[in-house]
């Protein structure tokens, strides 16, 4: 029945749709594709674009045309309506609606191996990401919980961080990502001497869940390590009117469309929970209107 009603919407009347996701070779970018395949058969032509990360995502749901959702880390919110002197950044975290709750992605510090704990990187050097990054943004946000206070914040991209660790030039370096990270199974191994650093300060745990990295997770780190998460999560704007409908038609097609997805789709598809409850952020009504049909 789901396919024969996909395949009576004509291309005539197909709707328009943009979608903001990240780094092409990414997993944002991947569940992007997936979507686009799935409701083209509903009639929704979706465009896909990769990005740089999701303040840049945040933003181009804002303000770039042809761009109607975004997928975004869950506390961008909270970093954007922190920078106290930009009213324009308090207006867009006003005015973002949640479209879905997606995955976990898990807080990865890798550093050397004699850093014991989160405090330790007080006065160390530190990559955190490109500047605009989900790892930017959630490395500053912890530092800011923690009052752990780096020597230096080094925003470079994780490759980079990674080589300039393994140089000795930096102590540690974050990425936000669900594990496993291809960057740190394929790129690291025992003889480098590096660790994952445990996050577990109760001043960040307030705001961020508690989970862990189990062991063997990377053939270098033989025990678990207790870290903290992020929710990947798919954001619009408060539109009113065609674009409220349309994108309450596209998350009607998603939710109707969750078992091709963790079946077709990447593999995190199958920790996706469309109903988790995310502490601080509202679903889209138009969203909630087309899911109650």
């Amino acid at each position: 029945m789901f396919l024969i009603w996909f395949g009576a919407v004509s291309a005539a009347s197909a709707t328009e749709l943009g979608l903001i996701t990240g780094v092409e070779n990414g997993t944002y970018n991947q569940f992007g594709l997936d979507l686009k395949k799935l409701v083209k058969r509903g009639g929704i032509n979706l465009s896909v674009y990769p990005s740089k990360g999701s303040v840049e995502n945040l933003l181009a749901v804002h303000q770039r045309p042809g761009v109607h959702m975004g997928i975004v880390q869950s506390d961008v919110l909270a970093f954007i309506a922190g920078v106290e002197s930009n009213p324009a950044l308090k207006a867009i975290a006003r005015n973002t609606r949640m479209v879905f709750p997606l995955y976990d992605e898990e807080v990865h510090i890798l550093g050397r191996r004699e850093i014991a704990d989160f405090d330790q990187l007080a006065g160390k050097r530190v990559a955190i990401g490109r500047e605009g990054s989900g790892a930017y943004l959630t490395a500053r946000l912890l530092f800011k919980l923690s009052a752990v206070r780096p020597g230096e914040m080094v925003p470079i991209d994780s490759s980079e961080a990674l080589a300039q660790l393994k140089a000795g030039r930096i102590d540690a370096m974050f990425y936000v990502a669900g594990y496993p990270v291809r960057l740190l199974k394929d790129d690291v191994t025992a003889a480098d001497g590096l660790a994952l650093i445990p996050i577990s300060g109760k001043s960040i745990l307030e705001s961020y869940a508690s989970v862990e990295i189990p062991a063997n997770v990377y053939e270098w780190q033989t025990t678990p390590v207790s870290t903290v998460a992020v929710k990947a999560v798919l954001v619009s704007f408060d539109f009113r009117l065609r674009e409220c409908d349309s994108v309450g038609r596209f998350a009607q097609q998603v939710a109707r469309g969750m078992e091709w997805l963790t079946k077709h789709g990447h593999p995190k598809w199958k920790r996706v929970d469309l109903d988790f409850p995310l502490s601080g952020w509202e679903q889209y009504d138009c969203v909630r209107k087309y899911l109650a049909r």
